[in-house]
C-alpha cells in the first residue's frame, strides 16, 4: 500500500457507501406516493386530436365527437384485471345518464367484444387503439383510466386506476356540477 492510499479521507471510503444509502433512500421515497396522484399535462387543455375506428360498428370516433356534453372517456381492455372492478361504477355512471364513451386500449377486437359481452356494455361507442399510439397522445399509463371532458372538449380530469364510489362521490360530482353552473 502506497502512502496515499493509507492516507485516503473516510469520506472518500464511504462514497459508495454512502451513495448507496441515498438511492435506497431515494427508492423508498417513490415506493411511498400515490401513482393515481400523477398530474395529467391535458387538464384544462382541449382533448388531443385522434381518429380511431369504432369496434363493432363503421365509422370512427374524432375529438369532435367528445364536445357538446359532459364525457367520460373511460381506458380499457380486455386484458386489465382493474377494468373488471370498475366496470359496475362505470355502467352505473351510463344509466344515470352520463355520455360514457369507451377507448378500447391494445386489445383485439374480439377480445374486447367478448369481454363486454360478458360484462355489459356501458358505452355510447367504444373507438378502438389497436396500437396505443392514440394513448401516447392522451398521456394513457395503461386501463383503466378515465378522464372527464367538458362540453367545450377541454379536459378537465384524469383518473388513474379503477373508477370507484369514493371518486365519483368525491371528485366527479363537484367537478360535473362545477362544469355545468360554468356553462350557465
Amino acid at each position: 500500500m502506497t502512502e496515499e492510499t493509507q492516507k485516503k479521507s473516510p469520506l472518500k471510503r464511504f462514497m459508495p457507501l454512502i451513495i448507496f444509502g441515498l438511492l435506497v433512500a431515494l427508492l423508498w421515497y417513490g415506493l411511498g406516493l400515490n401513482p393515481r396522484l400523477v398530474p395529467s399535462p391535458l387538464i384544462g387543455k382541449p382533448a388531443p386530436e385522434f381518429e380511431l375506428p369504432l369496434l363493432n360498428a363503421s365509422g370512427k370516433l374524432s375529438h369532435e365527437d367528445l364536445k357538446g356534453d359532459i364525457t367520460l372517456l373511460n381506458v380499457f381492455a380486455s386484458w386489465c384485471f382493474a377494468c373488471r372492478q370498475e366496470h359496475q361504477a362505470i355502467t352505473q355512471l351510463s344509466r344515470k345518464g352520463f355520455r360514457v364513451i369507451g377507448f378500447n386500449y391494445k386489445d383485439k377486437a374480439a377480445d374486447a367484444t367478448a369481454w363486454l359481452r360478458q360484462f355489459g356494455n356501458p358505452y355510447q361507442v367504444v373507438a378502438q387503439d389497436l396500437d396505443g399510439r392514440v394513448g401516447i397522445d392522451w398521456g394513457v399509463y395503461g386501463a383503466p383510466e378515465t378522464f372527464v371532458i367538458d362540453h367545450n372538449g377541454i379536459v378537465r380530469d384524469k383518473r388513474i386506476g379503477p373508477v370507484d364510489q369514493e371518486y365519483i362521490s368525491e371528485k366527479l360530482m363537484p367537478l360535473v356540477q362545477q362544469i355545468r353552473s360554468e356553462q350557465s
